[in-house]
């Protein structure tokens, strides 16, 4: 559907912005925040199809109007997929990846569905009308439907002697995010994991955790939605990207971007495959160690060196984990001065290093794991200068903090019994205990008890509880490294995730208590 000017005054208005834009020039008025699409360059919606009522209803209905419309949507045979769905059509559509709550909902939206499967049949809905209550909220105070950042845009021809990624690449060094989607939409196109790989050689030009999450959670958005929509998704990249480029971060942080050429160059790993030689705990828990204590450089480094090696992927994704892991462990939480509201000094949940790092880590593990042998590299080197760089640049000691559980914890564990464990460690969360929280997981995990009910405890907080934007995510990212860990490690994620639960409780998520009161959970 084309959208035309719907009043004089509005046609003006675009005239003015014309004449202004052409004085400026597009990318300045970009910049400046003024829109370049007008009048002669009308543009057109994206409409999804069958979904389009849905991502319309995700996008028009009042944040307070949204539950019981949601329930009538399953009662009339919805399912939650196909609400998940509409709801990340919906945010890509409004926010492009351009706005801080609109991309960490998208990040939470497929964390929120796989919670969902643990649960009880009667109550599946909650965690992810949680974060759909979340999405509509925000879109609605962005303006709904006439504030929204992604248009159609046309395929364009590719150069024929470029790399269709450094392509990508360049186009989003220079900010040139039409072009840049119009090349994406090509390779699209042509097949949704090549459009993958080539978004990766953009996001793996610097280390910051939203330009790491985004992609891999708009991938795994793709197996729910389907991939004719990888372009929708994978195009919030490029705008993130791009926009990236207009701040100091893009400069003072650059490193990757001679870094990790060098070493693809210096390791002999561009015309290399992964290899399998198989590690051992022990070596898997010395690269983490290595990982954690260096600098960013020689993290990066000697990642680069196991590969070289033949070691794998999974291995050395493995490592990075750990090692970001410990930054939670470690972590003597906000100072007062870095106080604000819902995150009290002390506390580690939220955009606190250890989680932004674990997320992080998280995202170039799994990446490396879909990605092409050029990315599957890239991800894990750029992943370990990621992490050492969160322990060295972000402030704190964490080479002298010690890790938690601390002694006077564990010794104030006298039980044994699974049961009488669980319920003194929801009396530590719930308490905001945080050191007798993980003092008591840890001793329920040496004595061999059954893991699935500590996820169902965490689960239980992770749904109730807002966790300032990453509740979900660091609920889904715990449960995945656990599952792909060395059993040697496994529980130093769960122990991490009783910390973070601590932490986070006493701050009620929106919409939770009348989703449970509708639902009648």
């Amino acid at each position: 559907m084309i959208k035309h000017p719907s009043t004089r005054r509005e046609f003006f208005a675009d005239v003015g912005r014309g004449v202004l834009v052409a004085t400026l020039g597009t990318t300045l008025a970009s910049d400046l925040g003024i829109p370049t699409a007008f009048a002669e360059e009308t543009a057109q919606a994206l409409h999804f199809g069958e979904l389009e009522p849905l991502v319309c209803l995700m996008q028009e209905t009042p944040a307070k109007q949204l539950l019981p419309k949601l329930v009538e949507q399953l009662r009339s045979g919805k399912t939650l997929d196909q609400l998940v769905s509409a709801a990340a059509l919906a945010n890509a559509r409004t926010f492009g990846g351009e706005d801080y709550i609109g991309f960490h909902t998208m990040m939470a939206m497929t964390p929120a569905l796989r919670m969902s499967r643990e649960l009880p049949k009667e109550s599946q809905a909650l965690p992810v009308f949680k974060v759909l209550y979340r999405n509509t909220a925000r879109i609605q105070e962005r303006g709904g439907r006439s504030q929204e950042t992604l248009q159609v845009v046309q395929p364009s021809k590719l150069p024929a002697d470029r790399d269709p990624g450094e392509y990508i690449r360049s186009l989003v060094r220079g900010k040139d995010i039409k072009r840049a989607e119009q090349a994406l939409a090509t390779i699209a196109n042509h097949s949704p994991e090549d459009a993958f790989n080539s978004i990766l050689c953009a996001v793996q030009d610097d280390a910051e955790v939203h330009r790491v999450v985004m992609p891999y959670r708009a991938w795994d958005l793709v197996g729910v939605i389907g991939k004719e929509q990888a372009h929708t998704l994978l195009r919030q990249s490029v705008h993130y990207c791009a926009r990236a480029e207009n701040s100091t971060r893009a400069t003072a942080l650059d490193s990757p971007r001679s870094m990790l050429p060098k070493l693809l160059e210096q390791y002999k790993l561009l015309s290399a495959t992964p290899g399998n030689r198989t590690a051992d705990a022990a070596w898997i828990d010395q690269l983490s160690q290595t990982i954690f204590k260096s600098t960013p450089e020689h993290a990066a480094e000697a990642v680069a060196a196991a590969l070289a090696e033949g070691f794998s992927v999974k291995n050395i994704g493995e490592a990075l984990s750990l090692a970001a892991n410990q930054l939670i462990l470690r972590d003597n939480g906000r100072t007062p001065r870095d106080e604000v509201v819902g995150k009290p000094p002390g506390s580690v949940h939220g955009d606190s290093i250890g989680v932004h790092a674990s997320d992080s880590a998280n995202a170039w593990r799994n990446m490396s794991l879909e990605s092409n042998p050029r990315n599957s590299f890239s991800c894990l080197i750029v992943g370990a200068f990621q992490m050492a760089s969160d322990r060295v640049n972000r402030g704190g000691d964490f080479l002298n903090w010690e890790p938690l559980p601390v002694q006077r914890h564990l010794s104030e564990v006298r039980t044994t019994d699974a049961t009488e464990l669980l319920r003194e460690a929801e009396e530590a969360i719930r308490g905001n205990l945080q050191g007798k929280a993980t003092a008591i997981i840890h001793k329920y995990g040496l004595e061999g008890h059954d893991a699935r009910p500590v996820f169902d405890l965490m689960l239980k907080y992770a749904i109730s509880e807002d966790g300032a934007l990453h509740a979900e995510k660091f609920y889904r990212t715990v449960s995945e490294e656990y599952a792909a860990a060395n059993p040697a490690f496994r529980w130093r994620y769960l122990v991490a995730l009783a910390r973070v639960t601590a932490s986070e409780y006493g701050r009620p998520a929106a919409g939770v208590a009348e989703a449970r009161e509708l639902l009648k959970v």
